[in-house]
């Protein structure tokens, strides 16, 4: 059902609109009464919940206007009193039922805490609405007139990284960005003088900024709440992180599917152009093999059709429209026979090195074309290393499952042939890496590329029902990564195998410090950890993590990723965790190969183990439990375990 709860106690009214989602409704908040009248006129609501006593008119007004006005709607009255002696039940246009609300007592002076709740704890029902507010997904905040915070809940908690005593009494202004405290004070003074509200009863997209200074978009809704003389402001705010990255996913992917039926159409048009213009060039070129003069122009025509012909089967790839012939194939014998072409192919100052997992699955994919893709980033490794390096290509099988298409909505969960092609090269800025994949975009200068390699890697392992992502950080390389379905796989019985690895994984109740600069990946992670039955702690970079290790908290385990920005990376991490807590067990992840990460000395100089993304749960737990429990590995016992 759809539901108006229409209240002048903001967080009364909130905590009714939770229950009642929380029990498959949908429900709408109106803090007062021209409001409720409002949302029902635009029409679609099965019922109302009004308290009796608003600021604008009394409530069992408002519920006579919307029985005669909208005869079908189930009528609810509320009230902090006893039912009004004016008031008939039995009446045509009465309320359906009559509710009486637990009385609140004035939150003045100091903090409201889960020690002094906003209502009195002498009812069951104020328990409930104190446990509903500690309990909601959402944040929910409380602050006075001159916008000191009197309530911090949980999810406020989880979502700013601050615990509650750290903020209670503080200016909220410490959850903003200092760009946006000017427009903040505006409003309180605008409201305080004029009693305007310009944001109150509205929900609006505004930044927050979390402890460690990091920035998040959130949707806040912000209510009135008058105690006596006292004014309050409650907010609930929602996390719009998750939401804001799939739009820019499926905007990217909207994108990318536009711009390949535009090329795949104007590919195959041009096909056919250059059918006629060869056709004709050959033509014409055998009937003047006595004007060797004449013939030579001829052959300048058919080498430019020749080259457009290929641009043009670039197109057609990456626009999904090229014939496919999928067939079983073997990666790793494709990769041997591909290895020693290429030596023969690139650069001497080329070391081609292969990581291949010895007994590994079919893929389902046409060899000519799997080929052509991997001869394609081969090359482009040759030119990210000016000065020689090492190219390096490895197989392994990849599970991807739920969390993964969490961050990637294309994704099909299942099991997949991983071909990983890594180079020791220059690597990419973000902005490149964002853009890799997009046609005619090359950094390369003009006459050195036409910007199509990539383009067709993407349109021929998403056309193979594939999925293709990139790791690269400038100076330290790039790593494409090809996941390919396996031949005769079926992705819903690949799913249920990853559930059932999930259930078997191992469990434990240790303290981990998890430190991780991407914020999707971090959270993968804690809460992959916290439903082991782990202890998490969390940190953003490595100068952040080392404040938790100098503190009273007492980690078992270093989880870390490799690469990481401000200055410090997971290697110098756990070198200096090591002189902070000798015996700390270290778990370090990445995202780029194992054997480049070795070669070039940036991991396992301590013989820590690592964990290469994306991991699944499953891999998580038993790679943690095996740090925990097991001596540090020697280095070649590590590559070992990882090929």
């Amino acid at each position: 059902m759809r539901i108006c709860v229409v209240d002048d106690n903001i967080l009364i009214g909130d905590a009714l609109s939770l229950v009642l989602r929380d029990h498959g409704h949908e429900a709408a908040f109106a803090a007062d009464a021209a409001t409720g009248l409002k949302c029902f006129e635009q029409g679609g609501f099965d019922a109302v919940v009004v308290d009796c006593a608003l600021p604008d008119a009394l409530g069992e007004r408002i519920a006579t206007t919307i029985r005669a006005q909208w005869p079908a709607t189930v009528v609810i009255l509320v009230s902090g009193r006893a039912l009004p002696s004016n008031i008939d039940l039995s009446s045509p246009c009465a309320p359906d039922a009559f509710l009486q609300k637990p009385r609140s007592r004035a939150a003045k002076g100091g903090r409201v805490t889960t020690e002094t709740p906003l209502v009195s704890s002498s009812t069951k029902e104020d328990s409930r609405l104190r446990a509903l507010v500690d309990t909601a997904v959402d944040g929910v905040i409380l602050i006075d007139a001159r916008g000191s915070i009197l309530m911090f809940n949980p999810a406020c908690e989880r979502l700013f990284g601050y615990e509650a005593d750290e903020v209670l009494g503080r200016n909220v202004k410490a959850l903003m960005p200092p760009s946006f405290h000017d427009e903040h004070d505006g409003y309180l003074h605008n409201f305080r003088t004029s009693g305007v509200r310009k944001i109150i009863g509205i929900g609006r997209e505004v930044v927050g900024q979390r402890k460690d200074g990091t920035t998040f978009p959130m949707d806040l809704s912000v209510g009135e709440s008058k105690e006596g003389d006292e004014v309050f402001f409650v907010g609930i705010i929602h996390d719009l992180t998750l939401r804001k990255r799939t739009e820019e996913q499926l905007a990217q992917a909207q994108k990318m599917e536009t711009v390949g039926q535009l090329s795949g159409g104007i590919a195959h048009d041009f096909n056919n152009l250059l059918t006629v213009i060869l056709g004709n060039a050959e033509a014409l070129s055998e009937r003047l093999r006595a004007r060797p003069d004449l013939q030579v122009l001829c052959d300048g025509i058919l080498a430019a059709g020749q080259r457009g012909a290929e641009l043009t089967k670039h197109l057609l790839a990456f626009g999904r429209r090229q014939v496919l012939q999928p067939v079983p194939i073997d990666c790793n014998e494709l990769l041997g026979d591909l290895q020693r072409l290429l030596q023969r192919t690139l650069r001497e100052d080329i070391e081609i090195s292969l990581q291949l997992k010895p007994t590994l699955v079919l893929a389902l994919a046409d060899p000519t074309q799997l080929e052509s893709a991997v001869i394609n980033l081969a090359l482009n490794a040759q030119d990210a290393m000016p000065t020689g390096g090492r190219l390096t290509f490895s197989t392994a099988l990849a599970p991807l499952d739920e969390r993964y298409r969490d961050l990637n909505p294309e994704v099909q969960p299942g099991d997949y042939v991983l071909i990983c092609v890594t180079d020791e090269g220059i690597g990419m800025t973000p902005e490149v890496r964002e853009r890799a994949f997009e046609p005619f975009f090359t950094t390369k200068e003009v006459g050195k590329g036409s910007g199509l390699g990539l383009s067709m890697v993407y349109g021929f392992i998403k056309q193979s029902g594939g999925h293709v992502a990139i790791y690269s950080e400038p100076s330290l390389g790039t790593s494409v990564r090809l996941y390919l379905p396996c031949a005769g796989s079926n992705h819903v019985e690949a799913g249920a195998t990853l559930e059932l690895a999930e259930r078997d994984a191992p469990r434990g109740g240790e303290s981990i410090l998890v430190v991780e600069d991407d914020p999707f990946v971090r959270g993968y992670a804690v809460a992959a950890l916290e439903g082991l039955g782990y202890n998490v702690r969390v940190a953003a970079n490595g100068p952040e993590a080392l404040l938790r290790l100098n503190g009273h908290d007492h980690i078992d385990l270093l989880f870390t990723d490799v690469v990481m920005p401000g200055g410090m990376s997971g290697w110098d991490l756990a070198r200096k965790a090591n002189e902070l807590c000798p015996g700390i067990k270290v778990l370090l992840t990445s995202g780029y190969a194992l054997d480049t990460l070795i070669a070039t000395g940036r991991a396992l100089q301590g013989g820590e183990m690592i964990l290469m993304k994306p991991y699944r749960k499953a891999d998580l737990a038993w790679r943690v439990r095996q740090t925990l429990t097991s001596d540090a590995k020697s280095e070649d016992e590590q590559a070992v375990a990882d090929s």
